[in-house]
């Protein structure tokens, strides 16, 4: 396993490299490289000279907590905007700060960043310091209008939500037509000179559908598509029977390399694994953007080599975290490179060591590197990083001892943005499966691979309700 190579901070569509002139007959035509698997041609990985002094090179944004969709599984409950958002002049100055920080790529969220009356005039100037910007939307409401703004804006990148097949995506996002409205946009932005990418949030009813999503996310020209597990955080604490359990990583991971071998790599689409999709054991170097190259997981990089900001001017190691206990400051107050630099919230995490690790990531093989996977998923579970029961190699090695994990909700989220309830991870005996047939999420393999692009949804009505119960 190779110590040089370190995977990029995965992608909502991670911008690959600078753009290309190439003149023919005289005349100059701007190429958008592709990817070409080396995490080292991403825009956001840092070089020698950035691990001399390491700094932020990758930012999530927040623009607004306006929403025009009622997501079911939102971290950040996203629907009204913020009280005290930034305004105009105040994005501007943020943009400036993190130019001079030496950030190089900027992805704007909301809510929907589109909601914003600005929104272009923020990507523009960010284009205008020299650094890339991308969008990741819902696109409910993404026009030809906002399309061609953000031509003009000089985005790179749109990454498109898509959580399944028609009815099981609409269900999720909580608007009837959200799919077909994703459907739509993402045609618009593959017709552009923007790179189309898309993501995709894994639990129990999209999981037996990836395979037929894969193949819909090909015929609609998507470049790169990142996944990530569905966390305990937001309105999705309220939904545990909606969430992976930690043994379904048993399923989730070996379809996974079969999908990007079929279906993603012969249809051009990259993968982008999210940082809660791992870790080690025999799948690091097939799933993992330049695994073949011997890139591989090497820890959190929340405040390191990443940040997250929220509308009103909270930053943040990572946008995901929760903000109660991981702001480290109102960019109203403090510049952004004092809370980089001098902020326990954003220092602690690139501090972390196997002393800070507990229960079964303590005593892990991998601990050293690893150093408990993805924060923002082990927090949002047991109110405490450093202990993470989803990851493939944790799964396996349970199943090798006739056990695995179940995480069983104990207490409530308060309803705030980015917040999580509590839940126990129970280690129990695995159930017989000798001679079973092969199921996903309760769905034989045979069901999920004959599902098409066309088909509404595997699951009828009453067992997408039953997943999207809150409790």
């Amino acid at each position: 396993m190779s110590n040089d190579i370190e995977h990029p901070t995965p992608a909502t569509g991670a911008v690959p490299g600078a753009a290309r002139v190439k003149v023919v007959d005289g005349k100059a035509t701007i190429e958008s490289p592709e990817y070409d698997g080396n995490p080292s041609s991403l825009v956001r990985t840092a070089n020698e000279i950035d691990r001399d002094k390491p700094h932020p090179l990758y930012v999530v944004w927040e623009i607004t907590l306006a929403c025009d969709l009622g997501c079911r599984h939102c971290g950040s409950r996203a629907g009204p905007a913020r009280d005290g958002e930034l305004s105009t002049e105040e994005c501007l100055d943020v943009v400036h700060q993190l130019r001079d920080l030496g950030v190089r790529e900027i992805t704007l969220i909301g809510g929907e960043a589109y909601l914003r009356d600005d929104w272009h005039i923020i990507a523009t100037e960010i284009t205008r310091c020299g650094m890339s910007v991308g969008m990741t939307t819902g696109a409910r409401s993404l026009t030809q209008e906002r399309v061609d703004q953000a031509v003009a804006a000089g985005l790179k990148t749109i990454s498109i939500s898509i959580d399944g097949l028609e009815k099981t995506h609409d269900a999720q996002r909580g608007v009837k037509g959200s799919w077909q409205a994703a459907i739509e946009a993402s045609k618009r932005v593959a017709a552009s000179p923007i790179r189309l990418a898309t993501n995709t949030q894994i639990n129990r009813l999209s999981l037996p559908e990836l395979p037929a999503l894969a193949d819909l996310l090909s015929e609609l020209g998507s470049k790169a598509w990142q996944i990530q597990i569905t966390v305990a955080m937001g309105r999705a604490a309220d939904r545990p029977e909606l969430l992976l359990q930690p043994f379904e990583l048993l399923e989730l991971f070996p379809l996974l390399v079969w999908i990007k071998e079929t279906k993603l790599e012969p249809g051009g689409v990259q993968l982008f694994p999210g940082n809660n999709i791992g870790y080690f054991g025999p799948y690091e170097h097939l799933l993992r953007y330049g695994g073949h190259l011997g890139a591989h997981w090497t820890g959190c990089s929340a405040g390191q080599w990443t940040l997250g900001m929220e509308a009103d001017g909270k930053v943040k190691g990572c946008p995901s975290l929760p903000s109660n206990s991981w702001t480290g400051g109102y960019v109203k107050d403090l510049t952004i490179e004092d809370i980089v630099q001098n902020t326990e919230e954003l220092t602690h995490i690139s501090n972390r060591t196997v002393e800070d690790l507990w229960g079964f990531c303590r005593t892990c093989y991998y601990a050293d590197i690893c150093k408990g996977g993805c924060t923002w998923t082990s927090y949002c579970l047991s109110g405490k990083a450093g202990n993470n029961p989803y990851c493939i190699h944790r799964a396996m090695q349970r199943e090798k001892e006739g056990k695995r994990e179940r995480i069983v909700k104990r207490g409530p989220a308060p309803g705030l943005p980015f917040d999580h309830g509590l839940f126990d991870i129970v280690l129990e005996d695995a159930p017989e499966r000798e001679g079973e047939e092969a199921l996903v999420s309760g769905k034989s393999l045979e069901e999920v691979l004959q599902l098409a692009t066309k088909d509404p949804s595997i699951w009828d009505k009453q067992s997408i309700i039953a997943r999207l119960k809150t409790s």
